[in-house]
């Protein structure tokens, strides 16, 4: 059920600053910016290879994510799996006793589905995504 690695997301303080250095320092380029206003966040895709990079930018400074940058600084945030059904991945998970914080799927970037599993169980923050 699980396709690839999706994504790795990295929470920063800023997009512009941000993309700027990973365009000149590794010519990677942003595909495509989008807010969500869902999870107070603007988000960029910056594809490389098969996979991509999510750069994460709160857009309220009082929100989840910002919080999460002053705790513990600009950086990777989570590693996001591709799954190719995420409703019997979650179903799977659930029946085994893993701590999900979605028991339903989400709307995620570019109109994916996405949840995210608990990182106590995993040792980091991983999200699933179906596109």
């Amino acid at each position: 059920m699980i396709v690839k690695i999706d994504h790795i997301g990295i929470a920063v303080k800023s997009m512009e600053a941000t993309t700027k250095m990973y365009s000149d320092m590794l010519g990677l380029e942003v595909e495509e910016i989008e807010t969500m206003e869902e999870q107070k966040a603007r988000l960029a895709m910056i594809p490389v290879g098969n996979s991509k990079i999510e750069l994460i930018e709160s857009s309220d400074p009082e929100g989840a994510l910002a919080k999460y940058i002053e705790k513990k600084g600009e950086g990777i945030h989570h590693l996001a799996l591709e799954v190719s059904d995420i409703q019997g991945m979650l179903k799977v998970l659930k029946e085994k006793g893993v701590p999900l914080l979605d028991t339903e799927p989400r709307t995620g970037f570019g109109g994916s589905r996405i949840a995210f599993i608990h990182p106590r169980a995993t040792k980091v923050l991983i999200e699933l995504v179906e596109h």
